[in-house]
């Protein structure tokens, strides 16, 4: 884990807070209120650190408002290095880390902060399909959750859930908890996720003899018959299958669990970092500040550390 411990940013509260300031407001603050540029610092002890007032609608707001940082008691140094470690982290870090790494008082608070950076890599709604003409996207499944072998007597066995999950080749993916592997499922979030220009790459269960048609080309490896790889070395899914085992070797060996009703955000930690991996030229450093970036205009306002 490449994170500098000696960072000014994570000793100095000014210094963190010009961090942030930086990533989100990279040409001046822009208030939340109304999107003013215009504003000026409130100084002294009357006032709260880092709070700035809009000149145009006299909102006052700082570089907190509007993020998953907002209402936050936890010391702005704290959060850049939270933010920092979570992003040179490949396999994930749990939240019994966080509190200790970061020295925080409670597992409670540490399991919020690392819930509410989780939200800040989920990918928006509106960032575009992947693949597109001459380009080849796989398209696989699988499970995740509990085994039986830590399932105590008398307790249910952890049910297993899906997740979908669709990569371009040589780009960027896209990863999603899905209730079930139904054709209609299936097709319905390839058809939302993936350009249908693109060469679909997929095994040869059921659903992809219908949804393959959607595309320009369609390349299937027989998985039924122990083909993982054509025969002409083309069609193969062997990528999404490698972000499958990062996602399993993380949940399993950092999360040991997950409930089903927080796997997105989990499934989103380790779909933004293969987003901004190090083959693509996006270090730590930079990771972390897209991190910050996609901070903007997210929150979450519960607290429930009883779930993973």
């Amino acid at each position: 884990m490449s994170v500098d411990p000696r960072d000014p940013m994570f000793h100095n509260e000014d210094k963190a807070r010009a961090y942030f300031e930086e990533q989100r407001w990279p040409n001046g603050p822009v208030c939340p209120h109304c999107g003013s540029k215009h504003a000026h610092r409130l100084e002294g002890k009357a006032h709260r650190a880092g709070l700035l007032q809009c000149n145009d609608c006299l909102g006052q707001y700082s570089v907190t408002l509007g993020t998953v940082m907002e209402s936050s008691h936890v010391p702005l140094t704290k959060w850049a290095l939270a933010f920092h470690k979570m992003a040179a982290s490949k396999k994930g870090i749990s939240a019994k880390q966080i509190q200790r790494e970061l020295d925080l008082g409670s597992y409670r608070t540490a399991w919020f902060m690392a819930h509410r950076i989780r939200e800040a890599m989920g990918i928006p709604n509106d960032d575009g399909k992947i693949g597109g003409s001459g380009k080849t996207v796989e398209s696989d499944e699988t499970f995740v959750g509990g085994k039986k072998k830590n399932v105590h007597r008398g307790k249910p066995e952890p049910k297993k859930h899906a997740v979908m999950a669709l990569v371009e080749r040589g780009g960027k993916m896209r990863a999603k908890h899905v209730p079930n592997v139904t054709a209609k499922t299936i097709k319905k979030t390839l058809a939302k996720h993936a350009d249908k220009a693109s060469v679909l790459m997929t095994d040869d269960s059921t659903w992809s003899r219908t949804a393959g048609k959607s595309f320009a080309d369609h390349g299937v490896v027989k998985h039924s018959l122990g083909e993982y790889v054509s025969k002409d070395g083309i069609a193969h899914i062997q990528t999404v299958e490698s972000f499958f085992a990062i996602l399993k070797r993380g949940i399993t060996g950092s999360f040991h669990s997950v409930s089903e009703k927080h796997l997105q955000r989990y499934v989103d930690e380790f779909a933004f970092r293969w987003n901004a991996r190090s083959s693509l030229g996006i270090e730590d450093a930079e990771r972390a500040a897209q991190m910050v970036r996609g901070a903007e205009g997210k929150r979450l306002t519960y607290r429930q550390p009883d779930q993973v």
